[in-house]
Formats: structure tokens, sequence, C-alpha cells
């Protein structure tokens, strides 16, 4: 089991930037996809964007050209770049860990993006 705990959350005026970051509590090298969700009010939580263990990403079409996912293998942590904000990008980001037995999530960090 690995504990995560986000950050960078805020309130930011639409086309502007926010960078996320997931710290773990151990290390990720060997946790297959490292990932992003969020849930805005009143929906259900989805899927933003994926880095797997061998480098190749994953992302949401609603954030694709926007967004960009990193991982550092190396200080246990996952970064989400978020660029463009729109005032739909409004939600609860959460971090996961999924290791292809299990799935950790973070408490989430919440983005405000105001029109």
């Amino acid at each position: 089991q690995v504990q995560l705990l986000e950050s960078g959350g805020g309130l930011v005026q639409a086309g502007r930037s926010l960078r996320l970051s997931c710290a773990a509590s151990g290390s990720i090298l060997w946790i297959n996809a490292m990932g992003w969700y969020r849930q805005a009010p009143g929906k259900q939580r989805e899927l933003v964007a994926v880095a797997f263990s061998g480098s190749s990403t994953h992302y949401a079409d609603s954030v694709k050209g926007r967004f960009t996912i990193s991982r550092d293998n190396a200080k246990n942590k996952v970064y989400l770049q978020m660029n463009s904000l729109k005032p739909e990008d409004t939600a609860v980001y959460y971090c996961n860990a999924d290791d292809g037995n299990r799935r950790d999530w973070g408490q989430g960090t919440l983005v405000t993006v105001s029109s």
C-alpha cells in the first residue's frame, strides 16, 4: 500500500495554469500506472491522465493538448501540469496508484476555475 498526498490546487482564472503534485509515501518505481482523476460536483469521478511505468501516457480527450502528466520515480512524485484552464475543469483532483492488484487514492485537491 502507498499513501498519496496531493497539493497545488486552488482558485485560478480561466486561461491560466496550475501544477498539481502527488507525493507517494513509498517507491512508485514498480507501480504500473500513476494517474490523475477528477470529480466535479454532481458527476462521477473520471480519468484525466495516466503515466505508465514504461513512460507512455494517456489523456482524456477533454484535456489533450492542455494537460501534461509526468512522473519522477526517483522522487516518488507525479505531476499534472494544467494549462489553458477552463471553468469546466473545476473539480476535486485525485492522485491514483494502480499496481495491477490494488488501487490507492489520495484525499484530493480542489481546483476551481473562474470565468
